[in-house]
């Protein structure tokens, strides 16, 4: 399970990066270019945003669960064993990059690829907020 969330919290931790960093540029969505960059951001959204985040983010849990087996691996329907490789492969037999493809060891190979790509940009995002509160992150940027 520590797994799992290590590789989720990459995940999320890598798009958190791409975000700061595309927000921090000046790109915004129509209709919220009004709406500053960085932890100013929290404090000027709206309400029904916060609404819509909270309820995306529970759709997101409930749809990255592995559909055959329940949280933690406890089996609570008769689907029968898991299609997945691992926790977190949520292929879904439509795109799968060439994943099948691919050898044990290749597939090792990109999974720690992965992994660690995922701990540099929880460390990146993390350095970003720091500065941020230190005031300096103009000077990085």
């Amino acid at each position: 399970r520590l797994r799992w969330v290590e590789l989720k919290h990459g995940r999320i931790a890598m798009l958190g990066v791409v975000g700061y960093l595309v927000t921090y540029a000046g790109v915004r969505f129509p209709g919220a270019e009004d709406i500053p960059s960085g932890f100013a951001a929290l404090d000027n959204l709206p309400g029904m945003v916060w609404a819509q985040m909270i309820a995306t983010w529970t759709m997101m849990e409930a749809a990255n669960q592995d559909q055959y087996a329940g949280p933690w691996g406890t089996n609570q329907n008769a689907l029968g064993d898991s299609p997945a490789e691992f926790k977190g492969d949520f292929r879904n037999g439509f795109i799968d990059f060439g994943w099948d493809k691919y050898s044990d060891d290749q597939k090792m190979r990109k999974r720690a690829i992965e992994l660690n790509q995922g701990r540099a940009a929880q460390m990146g995002i993390l350095g970003l907020m720091v500065h941020e509160k230190l005031g300096n992150v103009d000077q990085l940027l």
